[in-house]
């Protein structure tokens, strides 16, 4: 099993989206690499602890190699728009790459560096070590599975059949 991070605006839509893919073990949503420990949700969003909000995607890379999960990362995320995503805005709502395996960066890089030449605007995924993880409160994990028809700015249908669980 590993484990990576994903930032790509609200982080709702981001585990729903993961929770279909056949190879993904679990998903759970939090805050990760801010300036301050165990932040609350109102907190994060105040823009003060500098975290974002972040989906910890735990996945069994021989059904779902690090490439495709960065393949379907990107079908949900603009790249190149700085601290927002769909109608959320502000700096929580960045997109980010958090790895804590050294060799996934090189992967991760790469696979950005080739992203790039289909973007005319710059790519500006942070792509980081985990520094720091902390689960939000229950009310946000599995969101939208609670709460049919919940806020979501990703199309879940991106998910191609043939990869869905």
């Amino acid at each position: 099993m590993r484990k990576l991070w994903l930032a790509g605006g609200c982080f709702w839509g981001v585990e729903a989206y993961f929770r279909q893919l056949r190879g993904v073990i679990a998903t759970r949503v939090g805050y990760g690499q801010g300036s301050t420990d165990d932040p609350t949700y109102r907190e994060v969003c105040s823009g003060a602890t500098g975290h974002a909000e972040i989906c910890e995607v735990s996945y069994d890379e021989r059904v779902l190699p690090l490439q495709k999960v960065l393949e379907h990362y990107f079908r949900i995320i603009d790249p190149t728009t700085l601290n927002r995503q769909g109608p959320d805005q502000g700096t929580q709502y960045r997109t980010g790459i958090y790895y804590e395996e050294e060799a996934d960066r090189a992967v991760i890089e790469n696979f950005l560096q080739a992203m790039q030449a289909g973007h005319a605007n710059p790519i500006v995924v942070e792509v980081e070590a985990l520094r720091r993880f902390f689960p939000a409160e229950e009310y946000h994990q599995e969101y939208l599975e609670k709460t049919p028809g919940g806020y979501c700015h990703i199309n879940l249908a991106l998910a191609r059949p043939e990869e869905r669980k």
